[in-house]
C-alpha cells in the first residue's frame, strides 16, 4: 500500500548520539541500539490506525514521537527501516461504517487517505513498507495453522458459525511469558482485557486473557477464503505477521500508543515468540495518552481534536507538530488552544530569528540539542533550549537552523 511522500531530512556535521528510550518491558531507559545481528540497521514497527476518525492529536502525538526517534537514529548514523500497519478490517471499523450507513471499505479507504494527507502535512517520515491488514489475510491464516500445528493455539466453539481459534497464553516459549512485555500484574490485564477489544467472558477458553487468532465467517461479515477456511483475522495476530514478515527480529523497537502496551503489544510479542522461538523487540515504547476537555482523546468519546480541521481552520502545520512536541512524549497531557497559541508565537520568533543565518559552525548547539533528543526523546527540554539562545541574543547560525529541521522537522 503507497505511504505518503518523504520530507528532505537535511544532512548535519558530525555524529549524533545513540538515544535512550523507556522500554515499557523492564520499566526502565534503554540504549536504542540495534541488536548485534543487525549492528548498522535500527528496525522499528509502529502500529497503525484503525481508518476511522483520523487523524486525531493522539494519532499525531504518537507517530510524531517515533518519527523524532527515526531523526534521531538517522543522525546517529544508523539506517532505518520502519514498518506500520493500517487496521483495516476490524469490528470497530465495522460498527461505524454500520453507524454511518457506509461500506467499511470505502470508510476505511478515505480515512487512510486522509492519514496520509496530515502525515505528509506534518512531515513525519513516512514508514518504508505501509500494510494494510487486508493484504496479508492469507498470510495471517498460515501464521495461525502453524501455532495450530505447534500447539499454542486451540478451538473454540461457537454456536452460529465454525470453531474460531485463540492463542494459548501459557504456552511455554523461552522468549515469552504472558506479562513479560506489559509488566502489568493479572488483575490489571484482565481489566484492560475487557476494556481493549478482549472477550475475557467467552466460554470456552482456557484462560479468560486468551486472545483471538482467527475469527471464523458469520453470517453478513466480511470473510476471506484461507488455508483455515472462511473468516478474518484477530487483532494483535496482524502485527505480529507484519512485523516478522518485513523486518528482522528482534526489531530495536516496537512502538505505539501507551492504550497498546496490554493486550496488543503483549500478545503481539506472544505470537510472534511462539512463530518463531525468538523475542519480537528488544524495547517496547509507547506515547503518552492526549486529553481534550478533560477526557483522553479517544474515537469512543468523541472528544476529538483532527488535523485535518486544524488545518482546515487556518493552522500552520509547523505550528501544531511543535505544540505537540512541546509536551514530553511519554506524558499524559490535555490539549488546549493555548498550545496552539503558544506554538504559533514560537513559530514566529524562530523564523524570524532564523531569517539570516551565520556561517558559524555552532557545534555547542548542535551538541546540546543532541544531547536532550538522546534522552529520551526530550523534544521539550530542545525547544527550551532554542527558546533561550533567542532570548539570550544568540544569532542564528546556519547549523542551527538544519539541526531544527533535521531533528525536530521544523523548517524555518
Amino acid at each position: 500500500m503507497q505511504s505518503w511522500t518523504r520530507p528532505a531530512v537535511p544532512a548535519l556535521p558530525g555524529a549524533g548520539i545513540v538515544p535512550r528510550i523507556f522500554d515499557a518491558a523492564s520499566q526502565a531507559l534503554v540504549e536504542a541500539h540495534p541488536h548485534q545481528s543487525t549492528p548498522t540497521l535500527a528496525s522499528i514497527y509502529v502500529c497503525g490506525i484503525t481508518p476511522y476518525d483520523a487523524t486525531h492529536l493522539g494519532h499525531a502525538a504518537t507517530y510524531l514521537a517515533f518519527d523524532t526517534l527515526i531523526r534521531v537514529w538517522m543522525d546517529a548514523g544508523f539506517e532505518v527501516r520502519y514498518v506500520q500497519n493500517t487496521t483495516d478490517i476490524d469490528d470497530p471499523l465495522l460498527e461505524r461504517a454500520a453507524r454511518d450507513g457506509v461500506d467499511w471499505r470505502d470508510l476505511a479507504a478515505s480515512q487512510i487517505e486522509l492519514f496520509r494527507g496530515d502525515m505528509e502535512k506534518l512531515g513525519i517520515i513516512p514508514p518504508d513498507e505501509y500494510v494494510a491488514v487486508t493484504e496479508v489475510i492469507a498470510d495471517v491464516a498460515d501464521a495461525v495453522k502453524i501455532l495450530v500445528q505447534n500447539g499454542s493455539a486451540y478451538s473454540v466453539t461457537s454456536p452460529d458459525a465454525a470453531d474460531d481459534l485463540y492463542f494459548d497464553s501459557s504456552f511455554a516459549v523461552p522468549a515469552w511469558h504472558l506479562g513479560q512485555e506489559s509488566a502489568l500484574d493479572r488483575p490489571r490485564m484482565l481489566e484492560l482485557s475487557a476494556e481493549r477489544g478482549g472477550d475475557p467472558q467467552r466460554p470456552g477458553k482456557r484462560d479468560p486473557l486468551d486472545p483471538l487468532l482467527w475469527r471464523s465467517e458469520r453470517a453478513g461479515e466480511p470473510a476471506w477464503d484461507s488455508s483455515l477456511g472462511r473468516g478474518r483475522p484477530g487483532w494483535h495476530i496482524e502485527c505480529s505477521v507484519i512485523a516478522l514478515e518485513h523486518l528482522p527480529t528482534p526489531l530495536t523497537v516496537n512502538g505505539g500508543g501507551r492504550d497498546l502496551v496490554f493486550p496488543h503489544h503483549e500478545f503481539s510479542a506472544g505470537h510472534a515468540a511462539a512463530l518463531t522461538g525468538h523475542p519480537l523487540a528488544g524495547i517496547y515504547a509507547h506515547a503518552g495518552m492526549v486529553a481534550y476537555q478533560g477526557e483522553k482523546m479517544s474515537k469512543s468519546l468523541g472528544n476529538l481534536v483532527l488535523v485535518s480541521r486544524l488545518v482546515a481552520g487556518g493552522a500552520d502545520p509547523r505550528s501544531i507538530r511543535l505544540a505537540l512536541l512541546s509536551e514530553r512524549y511519554r506524558s499524559d497531557w490535555e490539549w488546549t488552544d493555548a498550545h496552539l497559541r503558544i506554538a504559533d508565537d514560537r513559530l514566529a520568533s524562530w523564523t524570524a530569528w532564523a531569517a539570516s543565518p551565520t556561517e558559524d559552525a555552532d557545534d555547542e548547539f548542535l551538541t546540546e540539542l543532541r544531547e536532550r533528543l538522546a534522552d529520551d526523546l526530550d523534544t521539550a527540554g530542545a525547544i527550551a533550549a532554542i527558546d533561550a539562545r533567542i532570548c539570550g541574543g544568540t544569532a542564528a547560525s546556519k547549523t542551527a537552523v538544519s539541526a531544527i529541521d533535521a531533528l525536530l522537522g521544523i523548517r524555518l
